[in-house]
């Protein structure tokens, strides 16, 4: 049987600062993000299977990343803990802002990071991660491939 990817866009608001950045990304700004998942395996060949001929259906898929990264990420506020910013997170969590904490800087390059450990770890087991892609801007993205990972 064949290898195939597919790929799943995925769209969500999230806001962040960049501590200790030398330019403008220091203070507090949103994006709308785009995430590519690209996910890797051979087509079920079992007819008398419902998802006959699928890779993974993509609402399981979707499952998948709504509830890793799409429902937690989607308009929250990203700080890296370590920082000073963990106070700024303190005032916004207690004002009822939606607050993320993580253990990185949050740039793009990082997010997919987290992104691409989060979403691995609840494939099914004959489907891979091959790749993601996270668009931060129109012309800024970052990309990971588990083949270099």
């Amino acid at each position: 049987m064949s290898t195939i990817r597919i790929t799943k866009q995925f769209n969500f608001e999230t806001a962040h600062a960049l501590y200790g950045y030398d330019g403008k990304c220091k203070n507090i700004h949103g994006h709308n993000y785009k995430l590519f998942v690209t996910v890797l395996g051979s087509p079920i060949d079992d007819k008398s299977n419902v998802k006959y001929g699928m890779v993974i259906d993509f609402s399981d898929l979707k499952k998948i990343v709504k509830e890793e990264i799409v429902d937690v990420f989607d308009h929250a506020a990203v700080f890296n803990k370590n920082t000073p910013h963990i106070e700024l997170a303190k005032i916004l969590k207690d004002s009822g802002h939606h607050v993320i904490l993580v253990n990185y800087q949050p740039t793009t390059e990082m997010m997919v990071i987290d992104f691409a450990e989060k979403i691995s770890r609840r494939l099914p087991k004959n489907i891979q991660l091959f790749s993601l892609k996270l668009q931060e801007t129109e012309t800024s993205f970052a990309e990971w491939y588990s083949s270099e990972n």
